[in-house]
Parts: C-alpha cells; structure tokens; sequence
C-alpha cells in the first residue's frame, strides 16, 4: 500500500485563539477527526491531507507529522527513545536537519539542551551505522525535527511545513509586516470575507502599512492556494516524499488560480501615509502576481 493511502494522525499549530477557525478550514480541506487543542488541531488524513494543508491552509503555522510519544522526564531517557526510531528512513547522510523544541512544565527545562539531545541521538545512530552523520542546517534543511515536552510527555514530530507556513513567499527579504499572513487571513475569515468576495463586495484598507489585509484578500478572492509561491517545504527532501502526489496538488492549484484570475472581482484597494510602504506593497502584489487585482495608493486618513 502506497504511503500517500495510509491515514496517519498530523497536529496543525496556529496562533492561540485561532484553533475553531482553523478546525472548520481542516474539516472544508477534508481532514478526518478534527480535534480542537490548545494552540492547535490535531487531525486524521493520509499524506496527501497533510500536503492540501500545507499548500491551501490560510491559517496553519506548521503541519507536524508525529513519530513517537513517550515520556521523558530526564534527557538521557529522551536520547535512548529518540534512538529507537530508525532515522534512514527519513533522512540520509547527505541531508541536513535541524530540531527545534519546547518545553512547557516539565524537568528538562532547556529547550535548546532537549533539542541538542536529539541531534546527538540521531548523529550517534548514523555514525554506529554508517560511519557518517548528516550535518546540521538551522536555515532550510532537509528535514526539521519538533521536539514538544508537555508535563514531561514529548513528542517527536516531522515538521512538513519546514518553515512557518504565514511566510507565503511574496514577501521581500528583510521587510517586516507587523501583522502575520495568517493572522490577516484570520481577520478575513472572521469578517466574511470568503462570502463578501464571492458576492462581488469590496475590500478597503486606509492603513494599510502592512499590505498584508489586501493581499490575503486578494489570494481569497481569486482562489490562489497560499503556498502557491512558496519554494521550501519541510517534505521536499524527507525520504518519504511523494513527489508526484505534490506535483499533482499544485497543477490543480495553479488550474484553480487560472480559474479564479478570470473572476469579475469587487476593487481591492489600500492606503497609506507612508510611500515607502505603498512602495512595498506594490512590489509584494507584483511578487504574488496581483498587482492587477490590486490597487495601493498614498493617502491620509482624512482623504479616505
């Protein structure tokens, strides 16, 4: 049986307070088992629900893969639980990885001490098997590790996202939004949005420093999948990834934005004091290619 087939439990992290919203965007992307947690989802689904969501969730952080859970009140005990799982089959000595890890109430304290606990396990079982180690990358490696210690029950988790999945790949490098994409897409959601936009209503932002609002709606309104852009994902190199199954989810998503390009849509527009933002804003909507969809403009708040 193919692995894509096979339904495997998953946790969907989102910021607290956005759990009921993000269940509801699970259950519309066919997740099975939804559970509200605290800042999170936990769900069911075979792979290709865990790539649908990395690709099409507005509102998801991370999209974990759990492996093991067990507890760990000690760091040695967490390195001889995180040896006992076979890590050839997610990656190999050529790859790169990294672990993140936190920590809430529990005697290992240190999460940067748990985390390195972890790297040491998995680099140990590669040295006694193969006679290399895979290196440690912290900028986009080819497999990101969660490690999560709650009350001393870890669990260790694949991370598919790779990277926090509100960074849509329009932004560029090195300009700030005050407001996460996802926490935009949020306030869209929780306004109506998704209906207004169908229905051909309008959209105004009059301060719009952050460009965020517009540009969430805008990828609302044409029906563009928020990973479109997006280049890096956790999976893309995990030795378990089904390349073809996600090369199919993203042509049916581009024939989706296709689609939704040609919509008569309702004027998405967004104003600001600040040239340099409206600057900005116009370079992120040429980025996601929206810039026709669009309209920023300089303007005070007393000319709106």
């Amino acid at each position: 049986e193919r692995i894509e087939m096979q339904k495997k439990q998953f946790f969907a992290t989102a910021a607290l307070g956005l759990e009921p919203l993000l269940a509801a965007e699970l259950i519309e992307l066919e997740a099975e088992e939804v559970k509200e947690e605290r800042a999170g989802v936990r769900f069911a689904g075979s792979l290709q629900t865990a790539y649908r969501l990395c690709l099409w969730s507005r509102l998801a952080s991370r999209v974990l893969l759990p492996l093991s859970s067990f507890a760990a009140p000690d760091t040695d005990i967490l390195y001889r639980e995180v040896q006992k799982i076979d890590w050839s089959q997610h990656l190999g000595v050529a790859n790169s990885f990294a672990v993140d890890c936190t920590t809430v109430r529990s005697q290992i304290t240190h999460s940067r001490y748990g985390a390195l606990r972890v790297k040491d396990a998995i680099v140990d079982q590669f040295r006694a098997r193969a006679g290399e180690r895979p290196s440690v990358s912290v900028e986009q490696p080819d497999l990101r590790i969660n490690l999560h210690i709650l009350k001393d029950l870890a669990t260790l988790s694949i991370d598919l996202s790779g990277d926090s999945l509100h960074r849509r790949g329009y932004r560029i490098d090195g300009v700030h939004a005050p407001l996460k994409e996802n926490l935009a897409a949020a306030i869209l959601i929780r306004g109506g949005w998704p209906e207004i936009s169908v229905a051909g209503g309008a959209l105004a932002d009059p301060m719009c420093f952050s460009w965020t609002l517009p540009l969430e709606s805008a990828l609302v309104a044409t029906d563009t999948a928020p990973g479109l852009l997006r280049n890096y994902f956790g999976f893309l190199n995990w030795r378990q990834h089904d390349a073809e199954l996600w090369q199919q989810l993203r042509e049916e998503a581009l024939q989706r934005q296709h689609v939704g390009l040609q919509r008569r849509l309702g004027p998405i527009v967004g104003y600001d004091t600040d040239g340099r933002a409206i600057k900005a804003a116009w370079q992120h909507a040429q980025n996601a290619g929206l810039d026709k969809i669009i309209h920023f403009e300089k303007r005070t708040l007393r000319e709106f």
